[in-house]
């Protein structure tokens, strides 16, 4: 996949509507014309997680972030969590985008989508870029049942009045704070006319989502995927914190550089789980670099 330095995206995206199957998707256009990206965010997120990593791949691609299934302003049907529906919505809107083919980027939840369909749609994919997920999802000892594994994964309770909300994110990530991060996560959200704020994901379907990272985990599609796959992992914010969780995180990494035929691995060095508010330039950088060798 090549990359031209004359042509840019464009950071101000314009928010468009596609109908995939029955369900209406809300996704950002971020413009280019030629090679097309998709990229899909994680769960209880939206499309403009990437707000801040886009407009440094400096390329002539055509990019698109989509808003999953029940989340940002797409549609919340009641059934269609498990990875085969998951990756069907993105080939759907790809179909009603006319595009046959496209590099699919995918964080957290959305890295298993995006693996979802490099392994199910190996004609339609081009390369497969996953960010922190899909490598193995939350290591778990063979022992673990699912109630301990819902437990796990329940919502944060940081919901309620707005400034508890923002108060909770604004400390996580004190760090790196700023009005556009504050108004990502907004976009992640539903609010009411008092202030209050409450997660865009039901709970159904949040529970139906952990079912299907339950019962069929996303590496076991990894044997199927034969498009060039990016993996990116966090390096932690601080050298040697929880050691053994990155131990595990490193044996899950480089096993799926394993079994993905051609798969290579960068490491961000001084950031957690959410990589596009840490270090936004350094994910770009990594995307851009991968998605140029192809």
């Amino acid at each position: 996949m090549t990359m031209k330095q004359n042509e840019r995206v464009t950071s101000t995206p314009s928010g468009q509507w596609l109908k995939s199957g029955d369900l209406n998707m809300h996704y950002l256009d971020w413009g280019g014309n030629e090679e097309v990206v998709v990229f899909l965010h994680g769960a209880a997120s939206s499309c403009h997680w990437y707000d801040l990593v886009i407009p440094h791949v400096s390329d002539s691609y055509r990019v698109i972030a989509l808003d999953q299934r029940a989340h940002g302003k797409t549609d919340q049907p009641s059934a269609g969590y498990d990875w085969r529906t998951l990756a069907g919505d993105v080939i759907g809107s790809l179909d009603q985008l006319g595009i046959r083919q496209a590099a699919v980027v995918g964080h957290s939840w959305g890295a298993s989508t995006a693996l979802g369909v490099a392994a199910l749609h190996p004609d339609r994919v081009t390369a497969l870029v996953m960010i922190d997920g899909g490598f193995g999802g939350v290591p778990r000892s063979p022992d673990m049942t699912w109630e301990e594994f819902k437990n796990r994964l329940s919502p944060r309770d940081i919901y309620g009045p707005r400034e508890r909300y923002l108060g909770a994110l604004r400390q996580q990530f004190a760090h790196c704070w700023s009005d556009q991060i504050e108004s990502i996560v907004m976009s992640m959200v539903r609010e009411d006319p008092d202030g209050t704020v409450h997660e865009r994901l039901e709970l159904a379907n949040q529970q139906q989502m952990l079912w299907a990272m339950w019962s069929e985990p996303a590496h076991t599609m990894m044997p199927q995927v034969h498009c060039p796959t990016l993996i990116v992992a966090a390096g932690g914010r601080q050298p040697g914190a929880n050691s053994e969780f990155m131990e595990r995180r490193r044996a899950n990494v480089e096993a799926a550089k394993a079994v993905i035929a051609d798969a290579r691995v960068v490491w961000i060095p001084g950031t957690g789980h959410d990589i596009g508010y840490e270090k936004p330039r350094d994910l770009a950088n990594a995307i851009g670099e991968f998605l140029s060798s192809i």
